[in-house]
C-alpha cells in the first residue's frame, strides 16, 4: 500500500506515553508495514536498521512489543492487517469496475472508422478517428447521489504517484470537466456492488496512477524515431478514448 489514512485523533490517544524516539519507530513501522504489506522480520536488530533506527534498537523493541505480535513469519499487526485486507479488497474491486468500463467503451466504439495507432512531432499519440473527446460534461449533471468529484486529492495523488510527468499549474473547466466525468464513471462502478464513497474512488485513482507509472512510454522512457520521447500529462491521462487505453494496457506493451 502507498496510501493509507490517518487517524490522528485514534493515534494520539494510544501514544501518548511514547518517548519522542519511540513515536517515531512507531510511525515508520507502520509505514514499513503497510508499504510491504507483511510481517516485518523477527529480528529487532534488524526491523531497527529496515527503519533507519538502529542506534535506538532499545526503542524499536520496546515498540514492537507493544504494538505487534510475534509470530512464526515476525510481527505482525492485528489492525493494519484488517485495513490491508480491506485494501486489497477495494483494489480487487476497482480493478473489475476499470475493465468493465473499459470493455463497454470497447463494445460501444464505433465499428467502421479505423483506429491505428501514430505519433505526432511531438511523439503524442492520436487515433485516426475522428471520434471527439473533448466533450465535458455541464456543471449541473446530476450526480445519482454519487460522491462528489475530489479534484484537489485526485491532483495530489497524480503529483505522488508520477512526479516525472508535468505537474498541473492550471486546472481549468475543461479539465475539471474530464476528471468529473472520469470520477463518476468510476465511482458508478464501484457502486454496483455496494454504496460507496469518496475514499474508494480515491483509491481507485492510487493504483490508477500507480498502473501509468508502469508503463516505460508514458512516463518517458521510450524515445520515437527522432529521439524524443512522449510524456503524459493528467489532462491527456483523463481524456476518455487514452483513460480506457490505459486502463486496457495498451500503452504498457513495451515494459
Amino acid at each position: 500500500m502507498h496510501y493509507y489514512q490517518f487517524n490522528i485523533g485514534d493515534y494520539v490517544s494510544h501514544t501518548r506515553h511514547l518517548s519522542p524516539i519511540e513515536d517515531i519507530a512507531y510511525r515508520r513501522l507502520l509505514d514499513a508495514y503497510y508499504l510491504s504489506e507483511r510481517p516485518l522480520n523477527v529480528g529487532v536488530t534488524s526491523v531497527a536498521r529496515q527503519i533507519g533506527l538502529r542506534e535506538h534498537e532499545q526503542e524499536v523493541g520496546m515498540v514492537l512489543q507493544e504494538f505487534f505480535v510475534l509470530g512464526e513469519e515476525g510481527w505482525t499487526s492485528n489492525r493494519a492487517d484488517k485495513e490491508i485486507a480491506h485494501y486489497r479488497s477495494k483494489v480487487d474491486q476497482a480493478s473489475r469496475a476499470g475493465k468493465a468500463s473499459a470493455e463497454r467503451r470497447y463494445n460501444a466504439r464505433p465499428t467502421d472508422v479505423q483506429t491505428d495507432v501514430q505519433l505526432t512531432n511531438n511523439q503524442e499519440p492520436i487515433t485516426n478517428n475522428q471520434v471527439n473527446t473533448n466533450i465535458c460534461p455541464p456543471d449541473g449533471e446530476p450526480a445519482d447521489k454519487l460522491p462528489d468529484c475530489q479534484h484537489q486529492a485526485v491532483i495530489d495523488l497524480y503529483h505522488q504517484q508520477l512526479p516525472t510527468l508535468r505537474r498541473v499549474e492550471v486546472w481549468n473547466d475543461a479539465r475539471k470537466g474530464y476528471l468529473r466525468q472520469r470520477w463518476r464513471e468510476v465511482a458508478a462502478e464501484l457502486s454496483k456492488d455496494k454504496p460507496t464513497n469518496g475514499g474508494a474512488v480515491l483509491d481507485w485513482f492510487n493504483d490508477f496512477f500507480g498502473h501509468i507509472q508502469k508503463s516505460r512510454f508514458l512516463v518517458g522512457k521510450v524515445n520515437g524515431k527522432d529521439g524524443r520521447a512522449f510524456t503524459a500529462d493528467l489532462e491527456w491521462i483523463l481524456k476518455p478514448s487514452n483513460f480506457a487505453k490505459i486502463i486496457e494496457g495498451k500503452y504498457h506493451g513495451s515494459n
